[in-house]
């Protein structure tokens, strides 16, 4: 819930905590955000603006194409390597933020590995967060801009989850406490490959994982990283539903993907790969 995650927010104008006062979140200085009937707050700067979030048609094929269970071994494999990070912490149990949460689906999954945990969904989609502010007793769901401040106070959070989502190196470093972890999963070369050709998508660069590393070097240090590859056999809908939750949803010719997907056997046999990296503060 939202309250749960409270104490590790702050405004988006002016960076000081937020307490409650009613249905509402304000600061010292005055600025007020209002509890949407939902469950999620919007922390979204004045001149913020949401054309990039999911809307509600696409949120909801995500929603059911991830709980029928086609990606749960990279759901498995995240927590497994959440319990395993927190293995080493002494202190308290801290804040887990999920950066591009979506609907909740991957944090959830980290909450129920990690009891006592609270957890902040992170999303500019309010379509997402409101069925994220429903996927986990203990989560509390924020309409924010990745690329913008995050609404979290400094050193904040033991441990950010980043899954196929936008990475802000900066912020994530300035939102995690010292020795604090991010776990992040990006797509190998060989995800999706039987669509790729196929279906004309973008492909991924051989040399992604050394980008992404050399974007995060200067703000964090990998400290390990294992690939997930498994098989999927995919529905014609469910097709439909995996090219939509990719970045070719948005660069591809959307009448030529319709008649390359009409040509497609139904069910497909399709490869998933991934790989979960952590990062260290």
């Amino acid at each position: 819930m939202l309250q749960d995650i409270q104490p590790h927010l702050a405004c988006p104008h002016c960076a000081q905590g937020l307490t409650p006062d009613g249905r509402a979140l304000r600061c010292p200085t005055g600025h007020s955000f209002d509890i949407a009937k939902q469950g999620y707050v919007s922390l979204l700067a004045g001149d913020a603006h949401t054309g990039t979030g999911d809307t509600a048609e696409m949120v909801a094929a995500r929603s059911d194409f991830l709980a029928a269970g086609h990606y749960r071994p990279i759901a498995a494999a995240l927590a497994a390597a959440a319990v395993a990070d927190s293995a080493s912490d002494t202190g308290p149990a801290g804040l887990v933020a999920d950066l591009g949460a979506g609907t909740g689906h991957y944090l959830a999954h980290v909450l129920d590995a990690l009891p006592g945990r609270s957890g902040a969904a992170l999303d500019i989609s309010k379509y997402a967060l409101r069925r994220a502010a429903r996927a986990h007793p203990r989560i509390g769901a924020v309409v924010c801009d990745a690329w913008r401040p995050l609404p979290l106070l400094d050193g904040t959070a033991d441990l950010v989850l980043n899954v196929f989502a936008p990475r802000n190196g900066p912020e994530i470093r300035r939102v995690l406490r010292p020795g604090g972890t991010l776990l992040l999963v990006s797509p190998t070369p060989r995800h999706l490959r039987e669509l790729v050709g196929a279906l004309g998508l973008l492909s991924v660069d051989e040399e992604k994982q050394r980008r992404i590393d050399e974007k995060l070097g200067p703000y964090l240090t990998p400290v390990g990283r294992q690939e997930v590859e498994f098989g999927l056999r995919l529905s014609g809908a469910d097709v439909r539903t995996v090219v939509g939750m990719g970045p070719s949803a948005w660069h591809t010719d959307q009448e030529r993907l319709a008649a390359r997907l009409a040509a497609l056997p139904d069910p497909v046999e399709v490869t998933a790969s991934v790989t979960v990296a952590a990062y260290r503060r």
